[in-house]
């Protein structure tokens, strides 16, 4: 009456039901064509945390809630397509490291904006950057108007930082420089 409760089916929670290759064939495939969309496409909109951080943890849900879920009737499917991302962002990361070239096309140098309180038009239609988007960061840096800021630069994870010109510090940073 209770064997349904009790059968487990070792075989079927086990054994994969594709090629272990494949699974990594696809993964891989995924993976580094959504990381170039994603570097090219969301480097403004991704800031909070890193672009490869966000994919490698909605693509490892998707494919290991697969396997949990029953749909590829294999927990090990599921387990190789989490180890084949854990990989690629590893070696991507570690390739960036090692070798300055392809580093800076996986993180690219940042982009300057702002110089000397002047705007770069073609670097802001670049990243689709409005005027008003602009003056928005660097209210939001503690500065009143574009023409206060020495030089701002959208960083590498799409934040934009920004440098005052002398003399038009805000308080919170004038409080800081006090207590050094």
């Amino acid at each position: 009456m209770l064997d349904w409760l009790i059968s487990i089916d070792l075989v079927e929670i086990f054994a994969p039901t594709m090629s272990p290759l494949e699974a990594v064939l696809r993964i891989s495939v995924v993976y580094l064509f959504l990381f170039s969309l994603l570097r090219v496409v969301l480097k403004r909109e991704a800031a909070a945390i890193g672009i490869t951080d966000l994919l490698v943890v909605v693509l490892i849900a998707d494919a290991v809630q697969n396997a949990m879920a029953d749909e590829y009737r294999s927990v090990t499917d599921g387990l190789v397509l989490g180890a084949t991302l854990v990989f690629w962002d590893w070696a991507l990361s570690y390739a960036a490291a090692r070798w300055r070239r392809f580093g800076r096309v996986i993180r690219p140098a940042p982009l300057l904006l702002v110089r000397n309180g002047e705007p770069i038009w073609d670097n802001l239609r670049k990243e689709h950057l409005t005027e008003e988007e602009l003056a928005s960061h660097v209210r939001l840096q503690g500065l009143e108007r574009i023409e206060d800021v020495k030089y701002a630069f959208m960083e590498t994870d799409g934040r934009i930082s920004v440098i005052p010109k002398e003399g038009n510090q805000s308080q919170g940073s004038r409080d800081k420089n006090k207590a050094i």
